[in-house]
């Protein structure tokens, strides 16, 4: 995902994407823990965009403020 896509989100549709990061990152976790992950890269994708996404998230509450 890239930042200016994240920045074209609203502040309730990058929080409910960053719960659906979260809960596909922790669902790819547990499959690699019992080794059933085919695209273990995927992980460090989402752990990148979640991080955008609260980076922005801050930056607007920050602003707000």
């Amino acid at each position: 995902m890239k930042i200016s896509e994240i920045n074209d989100l609203s502040d309730t549709e990058l929080e409910m994407k960053f719960r659906e990061l979260g809960k596909e990152l922790l669902d790819l976790q547990i499959r690699k823990q019992t080794g059933q992950v085919e695209k273990p890269h995927l992980i460090k994708s989402i752990r990148r965009d979640r991080a955008k996404i609260l980076t922005v998230l801050t930056q607007l509450k920050s602003k707000s403020a």
